[in-house]
């Protein structure tokens, strides 16, 4: 049987074309205790003008992070010390950064699991090498678009939301509860929430959600939106039984029920 490093190795040899360097350098952090898995990676990554540093467990990520900034992180689930989901999980409470879950365990659970602690995008070992750089150039895309349109709002003097005593901050991305709690969220979280907000009192269905909170590029599990909609509730303190701000209408979609001004 293949390893996970002569796995990669193998695909190397097959998939170096078919896919095009976008423009712009991407920097990515790989933080994977795996030093074939890599050096590999590194070195096809660079092919299409993707640097990437590759650190080995949770307390060389944060020395990486503190002295670069990174477009995209692709992180572990198993590493020695801590474990890819309570690093992501410590990385959501003060940063956006997209973060792709590499991993070999690839049971549903683990992939929901992934989402819900805040992955942006989940990849099986071995990985085959041409669909990861298509993810790392996706969620990059949809990062970048997030910042514009950010940008744009800023630049239009609509630099915050208000919605039923909550606030969110568009330059920051970050949620202000009724009480003055500062809410962190995701790329997800936030483009789903500035959809909501940008409609509501209309019926939105998944799929129309899948495109503003994901993108048709990337592989989106059924539960996604309806994780990410739970997410959004227990963030919003929304009683998931009850909800009052996001509702269920079965069989259509999601309604935000909340006077926008």
């Amino acid at each position: 049987m293949l390893t996970a490093s002569s796995a990669i190795a193998n695909s190397l040899q097959h998939q170096s074309s078919g896919l095009h360097a976008q423009a712009g350098r991407l920097h990515v952090l790989l933080v994977d205790d795996d030093a074939g898995i890599a050096e590999l990676l590194s070195n096809y990554l660079g092919k299409f003008d993707i640097s990437c540093v590759a650190v080995q467990d949770g307390v060389a990520m944060r020395a990486a992070l503190q002295s670069h900034n990174f477009d995209v992180i692709l992180l572990d689930l198993m590493l020695p010390g801590e474990d890819g989901l309570s690093l992501l999980r410590q990385l959501r409470r003060h940063a956006s950064t997209p973060v792709i879950m590499l991993t070999a365990r690839g049971e549903f659970a683990d992939k929901i699991q992934g989402l819900e602690s805040g992955a942006d995008d989940y990849l099986i070992k071995p990985i085959d090498t041409r669909e990861l750089v298509a993810r790392i150039q996706s969620v990059s895309r949809r990062a970048h678009t997030s910042a514009k349109q950010t940008q744009e709002a800023t630049e239009n003097k609509a630099t915050e939301i208000c919605f039923d005593a909550w606030v969110l901050n568009l330059p920051t991305r970050q949620l202000c509860s009724p009480d003055k709690l500062i809410i962190p969220l995701s790329n997800a979280e936030f483009r789903l929430l500035l959809a909501f907000l940008k409609r509501p009192g209309q019926i939105l269905s998944r799929d129309q959600l899948i495109d503003f909170a994901h993108n048709k590029s990337t592989e989106v599990f059924d539960r996604s939106i309806d994780l990410l909609v739970s997410r959004l509730r227990q963030k919003l303190g929304d009683d998931s039984r009850h909800p009052a701000l996001l509702k269920t209408i079965r069989g259509e979609g999601y309604l935000f029920n909340a006077c926008v001004p």
